[in-house]
């Protein structure tokens, strides 16, 4: 579970620098900003589903 965390972490940083670079128009916007979305809906998707009630 930490090691998921860790990952997704990691991942987050890597889009949010990707994102800086697209910002100073190193490479495209419209391609690093899809990625930062995705990105930070999996990271919140996987908060979201800890812990869940499920029902009886």
């Amino acid at each position: 579970m930490k090691a998921k965390i860790v990952f997704y972490l990691f991942l987050l940083i890597a889009m949010l620098f990707l994102q800086l670079l697209g910002l100073m128009k190193i490479i495209p916007v419209y391609i690093s900003s899809p990625l930062l979305f995705i990105t930070l809906f999996f990271f919140l998707y996987h908060f979201n589903q800890r812990n869940r009630f499920k029902g009886f």
